[in-house]
């Protein structure tokens, strides 16, 4: 609980408009898009500028109140839940694309701004900025910055970090930092960029970031693949990258959620499929984009694609993409509480992995759909389940404490692009081990002596034990 003075000067620096405590904003703020997490904190906040954010960073550095910032909220894994309570900083006023630089091929902005929008301002001037989370509609770029999002593109173009470029933040203590800028070349000293970018929040407050930009492909070509055999889907990924070809876009959905996602869009999907593969290609030249779809095209019926379908007009692939990037909305509407997870492996155990993760929902007798960016090894086990019912989810969490175990054990991670938060935070030594965690802290430590930022997230109070799986 804030003191009255500590909320007296919260207001003199953003205005009495813009510090609220009272219910309806408490509770608004006490929860994202992660499922069965809440918790309120003391009050919200809603900076305009990167003064206001050092002063309010500065007295509660002074009083050690913890700080979560926040864009849309939209992540997965309680990363801007106050679960010690605290105060929400919400970036939202701070939204503004200030220059996109054509001669550099940069962009600058500040954090509230929302991923479409962005989007679209760049793609106006046939400029190109890749990372693309399912996410973007309602998603801000701070947020992204700092969950490093991924998204469709990432196989072909990366995520987040490969295009964030330089950063204005301010330190727990109030002070403001620049790292890097409009360069591609930059090894003075650590790099502070790539090393805030991903933090969840925990290090700094972003207030604005510079990213490079792409010219934008001229030419792409979308492609439905689709298999009876689930497993041949899942090989069909490793065959593609094996014969050098990198697709824009290769993803994965299996049979349950391309019932649900037709059911909702009734675009044509196939249902008696077990799974498709959707492929997108780009390029600068038309010539060579149809060349490598008709390798892709080739391969797919190699691998036992029952049959290959490439979209007729731009309508058409949008509304196949459109269909991949509803996914978890659409599984949303099956049952009360849906929980969207990833598990990533070497894209080559792919296969192993959807085997994996079938194995191991029979073994608990609970619903996984599965979908994902296969192409870079991003898979997505999403179950769909009740939170009012106890045994239920007790079994939901032992299924995907196991689903961890399989990505670590076949080469993996915990996490490819939700981010640890507190979801994986107990399961984050299994990847990087009892002296990665401590380094990991050191840093902590040195850039938030006083633990303000985010806390409770990313370092769990208790690993969860690891056990052999056997079946």
């Amino acid at each position: 609980m804030l003191a009255e003075f500590q909320r007296k000067h919260l207001r003199q620096i953003v205005g009495d408009a813009w510090y609220k405590d009272d219910a309806e904003a408490l509770v608004t703020h006490s929860y994202d898009a992660t499922p069965m997490v809440q918790r309120l904190p003391d009050g919200v906040i809603y900076p305009a500028t990167r003064e206001e954010v050092s002063a309010i960073l500065k007295l509660a550095n002074e009083h050690k109140i913890p700080i979560v910032g926040r864009g849309a909220g939209s992540n997965l894994c309680g990363g801007t839940v106050a679960m010690e309570g605290g105060i929400v900083m919400v970036m939202n006023r701070m939204n503004r694309l200030i220059e996109i630089d054509r001669d550099n091929l940069t962009a600058t902005f500040q954090p509230g701004l929302n991923t479409k929008e962005f989007h679209l301002a760049v793609e106006e001037l046939g400029l190109f900025y890749p990372p693309d989370p399912s996410s973007m509609v309602i998603s801000t770029l701070g947020g992204n910055i700092m969950e490093c999002a991924g998204g469709l593109r990432g196989l072909k173009y990366g995520t987040t970090k490969d295009y964030v470029i330089g950063l204005e933040a301010v330190l727990p203590s109030g002070e403001i930092i620049r790292t890097g800028g409009k360069l591609y070349k930059d090894v003075a000293g650590y790099d502070l960029t790539k090393l805030l970018v991903g933090s969840e929040g925990t290090l700094a407050i972003i207030t604005e970031a510079t990213v490079k930009l792409l010219p934008a492909p001229k030419y792409k070509k979308t492609m439905l693949a689709m298999y009876a055999d689930i497993y041949a889907a899942a090989r069909t990924v490793s065959a593609i990258v094996g014969q050098q070809m990198i697709p824009a876009t290769l993803e994965f959905i299996d049979n349950p959620t391309l019932r649900v996602v037709e059911a909702f869009n009734k675009i044509g999907l196939p249902l008696d499929m077990e799974a498709v593969l959707l492929i997108e290609q780009d390029g600068s030249d038309m010539s060579v984009v149809e060349k490598e779809i008709e390798a892709i095209t080739r391969i797919c019926k190699e691998q036992g694609a029952a049959e290959v379908k490439i979209a007729s007009s731009a309508q058409e692939a949008e509304r196949l993409m459109m269909a991949r990037r509803s996914a978890l909305s659409t599984l949303a509407r099956i049952r009360p509480t849906t929980i969207l997870e990833d598990a990533t492996v070497p894209r080559s155990k792919i296969a192993d992995m959807v085997i994996e993760i079938n194995q191991i929902a029979k073994k608990y007798d609970v619903q996984i759909c599965t979908f994902g960016h296969a192409g870079d090894g991003n898979l997505h086990p999403t179950c769909t389940t009740d939170a009012r019912d106890p045994d239920e989810i007790h079994r939901v969490e032992q299924a995907f404490e196991e689903i961890f175990e399989a990505a670590i054990r076949l080469g993996g991670t915990i996490t490819g692009e939700h981010g640890v938060g507190m979801m994986k935070a107990p399961y984050l030594e299994w990847k990087v081990g009892a002296a990665g965690i401590e380094v990991m802290k050191g840093i902590k430590r040195a850039f938030d002596p006083n633990n303000i930022m985010n806390p409770g997230k990313i370092f769990a109070k208790e690993t969860r034990k690891r056990r052999i799986v056997q079946r």
